[in-house]
């Protein structure tokens, strides 16, 4: 009498590489439904043109800027412009945290009005900037800040 045995190896095989072949499948469809929701070229999705992108604010008036503004205007109207020959003049504010360097002043006499042109830096929180003014001696002795403006 002569046993036939049935070899389960070859069926274990087609079991297997199609338990691969459907996990493949699912992690494939499951990828392209990740893939095609942001690129769908046909859809009638329209561009949002309400959103302005090249625009930025004007600064606001603040405190902390126009104590700041005061503190420059008294730095460049007590500076001794003979004794500081070009060097640049620190300044900082303690009430806000602000601080630079003024590395340009220069005094004219226009029309018997003494006015002095400046150009400063300032550190604070929100970054550092350049700006530009204008002081001039006005009524007994006071100096008054005409412009004080950011550069660019």
């Amino acid at each position: 009498m002569e046993v036939i045995a049935k070899s389960t190896l070859h069926t274990k095989g087609k079991l297997a590489k199609s338990g691969v072949m459907i996990v493949a499948s699912v992690a494939l469809l499951s990828l392209t439904g990740c893939m095609t929701g942001g690129m769908d070229f046909l859809s009638s999705a329209k561009v949002d043109r309400s959103v302005s992108t090249g625009t930025v604010p004007q600064a606001v008036v603040t405190t902390d800027t126009v104590s700041d503004e005061t503190t420059v205007r008294n730095a460049v109207t007590s500076a001794d412009l003979t004794k500081l020959n070009g060097q640049p003049l620190p300044w900082a504010n303690a009430s806000t945290g602000s601080a630079g360097v003024i590395d340009t002043i220069v005094e004219k006499s226009d029309s018997g009005e003494i006015c002095r042109q400046f150009r400063t830096t300032r550190h604070a929180y929100d970054g550092i900037a350049n700006f530009y003014g204008k002081t001039c001696l006005v009524g007994a002795g006071n100096w008054q800040l005409l412009s004080f403006q950011q550069d660019g």
